[in-house]
């Protein structure tokens, strides 16, 4: 049974048997789907996946090339397709066993192990899974090699999905318990040394021990806001002991949701034997401030930081062993990475779904979460909690009425103790709203006035027009500049009653941990107002910090702002001035889903997909619907800049030896977002080099030590609170 070779080492000539290969890939990957009980389905995945590997033809060709086995990208060798037979073996068997659908679920896995999952019938072109059902020569090969029958006769399970629960999600866990089990198996015969690296992480009680101690010094400091602190970490506490299911925790701003809601984490996962915990925030701009907190209350090395921006788009051997699949304890991503793989097709967003399946999943500020998509997220969270043991925590200041529009989803029970009363204790700001358009010279000359300022602006262009007509030493802070470069700026800010004034982004507004006696914020929605209002005597220092809301010159508000104001109008004609409140919040986001109407679901999930539908269809489009779908309207492509010598370091690596899992996450506090079309434009002027599916800047001279990422006639995106 050894004499057939699944993969090749060019370096040592050592050869992977491919019997050794398919039962080891089945055996992990049964032991990923156990935990939704689909092991056994997925031990015949796994055994099944490289039958074509047989087939002569592919024998002859894995002798030279350690990607021959690779498929649907363009090479120089010629590619032998050695996944249309499995999914034919298991679709005769299926046919036999009279389990048709099983077949086809299967045919969807196996299919698409290296080119991802496939549709049943694309509308465009081919390599649907109709068609590769069809051409039987891929099978006939393999079988005249004669496989062992122990591999081919394997006993066919039985598919019970059980009421409820919906084919497309459950397709794409089946399938990264395979996809995972065979990138794992595959590294461990490449690269023994980082398979071992990969078992290093701190168990869930030593993280909980750890965070004990960090928050055990900040006991016995006094004043109001830690006094609503303490009582926030002791619900959190308490309510860990509550069965797993759907969670909310409405905390106002500054009242320490972020390792309370951690503290809740580690406790319910022990307490329920639950495997990890995920936690989501909406900005690729403050993921490493996230991390970092985390980090300091628990070690160096205990978080897995994976952003949204920087995964290998090519497929070779060493990108597709660097991707990630959230194998560590504690993971701090993004929502963008978090839905996007959920709904992805490609082989390395689809590996780590089985890792959230018996989780904790954190969804910090989740009013952050885009209308556009909310009815598939909606779906898929309610799925993870009915059928996959997830607990979802939903956790912001300004909770998103999400059952008053999606009926099915589960009543979440609140963890904060007496939201409205907490809200109340943490008035910290006079709020006042400038009904008049203020024009930026005017804007600048206020805060000229003031030693510390901060202005919060809707769009990049405004921020730089703005800082620009200040005094110098103002700081500037955009989705522009890496996250290395805001880390840095950042710290200055941070000075206690050092003078300074800032302009920003919305991506201020989440999980950035700062404090100004004076805010102003231009014109948005009530829960970035909630949000800004957030930075403004944060520490209850003062009696009452100075909130300012005003209309900025220029064009009216147009797309999600504008939606956003309306609802916010209709709000302050109902609670005046007393808007800031969690009922408020409520009636906000109810006028505003409302305003969304059927775009809800802008990009078809349902339809594409059959999400959520009563009947089981398995005629089913993933490959168009990952293209489809969009946590951020436009794409984008990161791209890595050369922001220091430690960056040029990592480039410098990248381009020596590729890229590695560790090297992936240092490069990502080196990236800068783009819209796909300015994208586009910035590799037309030649400043750009690809290195294993990474864009890399070359031309040093575009990236401003302030201002980051200076190219004339980039665009702005169309305004979304995941991409500002």
């Amino acid at each position: 049974m050894t004499d057939f070779i699944a993969h090749r080492n060019p370096l040592s000539r050592d050869t992977h048997g491919l019997w050794e290969h398919s039962t080891e890939t089945g055996r992990l990957a049964q032991c990923f789907a156990a935990a939704w009980g689909a092991g056994d389905i997925a031990y015949l995945a796994g055994l099944w996946h490289d039958l074509g590997k047989y087939a002569a033809e592919f024998q002859e060709m894995i002798g030279g090339d350690p990607d021959a086995h690779l498929e649907g990208q363009p090479a120089p060798r010629k590619r032998v397709n050695h996944s249309s037979a499995g999914a034919l073996w298991a679709m005769q068997r299926a046919l036999e066993a009279k389990q048709r659908g099983l077949g086809m679920i299967l045919g969807y896995v196996i299919a698409g192990h290296h080119a991802g999952l496939p549709d049943w019938d694309p509308t465009e072109g081919g390599g649907g899974l109709k068609d590769r059902l069809t051409q039987t020569s891929h099978l006939e090969r393999a079988l005249a090699a004669k496989p062992p029958r122990d591999l081919l006769d394997f006993p066919f399970p039985e598919l019970t999905l059980g009421a409820g629960k919906d084919l497309s999600l459950w397709i794409r866990l089946l399938a990264s318990a395979l996809f995972d089990a065979d990138f794992l198996d595959t590294e461990a015969f490449f690269n023994r040394q980082k398979s071992k690296d990969r078992r290093g992480w701190a168990d869930l009680a030593t993280l909980s021990q750890k965070l004990d101690d960090h928050l055990a010094t900040f006991e016995g400091v006094t004043g109001d806001v830690n006094k609503v602190r303490g009582e926030v970490q002791a619900a959190c506490r308490k309510a860990a002991d509550l069965p797993p299911g759907l969670f909310s925790l409405t905390v106002p701003t500054g009242g320490g949701k972020t390792l309370s809601s951690l503290a809740f984490a580690l406790d319910h996962a022990q307490r329920h034997g639950l495997r990890r915990v995920i936690y989501a925030v909406p900005f690729t701009s403050i993921i490493e401030q996230t991390a970092d907190v985390f980090r300091a209350a628990l070690g160096g090395d205990a978080v897995l930081e994976h952003h949204s921006a920087l995964d290998p788009d090519g497929n070779t051997s060493r990108s597709r062993l660097a991707s990630e699949n959230w194998d560590a304890p504690l993971i701090v991503t993004t929502t963008v990475q978090l839905f996007d793989s959920l709904f992805a097709a490609r082989t390395s967003k689809v590996r780590k779904l089985h890792n959230i399946a018996g989780s904790v999943l954190i969804l910090d500020e989740a009013q952050a979460l885009p209308p556009a998509v909310l009815r598939p997220v909606t779906i898929v969270l309610d799925q993870l909690v009915k059928f996959y043991g997830v607990t979802v925590v939903l956790c912001t200041a300004t909770q998103p009425a999400l059952r008053s529009v999606f009926k099915e989803l589960g009543e979440a029970r609140e963890i904060a103790p007496d939201p409205p009363r907490l809200f109340e204790a943490l008035k910290r700001v006079t709020v006042t709203w400038l009904s008049d358009r203020t024009p930026w010279d005017q804007l600048a000359a206020r805060m000229a006035t003031e030693p510390r300022a901060l202005a919060i602006v809707n769009t990049r262009r405004e921020a730089r027009a703005l800082v620009d007509l200040l005094p110098d030493g103002a700081v500037h802070l955009s989705t522009w500049q890496c996250p290395a470069h805001r880390q840095t700026l950042l710290e200055t800010v941070r000075t206690p009653d050092a003078p300074v004034r800032v302009v920003s982004t919305s991506l201020i507004e989440a999980g950035v941990d700062i404090d100004f006696p004076v805010v102003f914020r231009a014109w948005t929605g009530l829960d970035s107002l909630a949000q800004a209002a957030g930075r403004c005597n944060r520490e209850g220092k003062l009696d009452k910090g100075q909130f300012v809301v005003f209309r900025p010159e220029g064009a009216p508000p147009r797309g999600h702002i504008l939606q956003a104001v309306t609802a916010l109008e209709t709000v302050r004609g109902t609670y005046g001035e007393n808007c800031f409140t969690p009922q408020a919040f409520r009636d906000y986001f109810e006028a505003l889903y409302w305003a969304k109407g059927d775009t809800l679901d802008k990009y078809g999930m349902g339809r594409l997909l059959n999400l959520g539908g009563a009947k089981l269809q398995p005629h089913l489009a993933f490959r168009t619907a990952a293209q489809a779908f969009q946590m951020i309207e436009d794409g984008q492509q990161a791209v890595i800049v050369p922001f220091d010598e430690c960056a040029e370091r990592l480039i410098d690596e990248l381009r020596r030896v590729g890229p590695s899992r560790d090297l992936l996450r240092k490069l990502q506090r080196y990236t800068v977002p783009l819209t796909r079309w300015d994208f586009d434009a910035l590799s037309k002027l030649g400043v750009t080099e690809t290195l294993d599916g990474l864009p890399v800047l070359t031309d040093q001279s575009l990236y401003h030590p302030d201002l980051g990422l200076d190219v004339p006639g980039l665009s702005e995106p169309r305004l979304n609170i995941l991409n500002i």
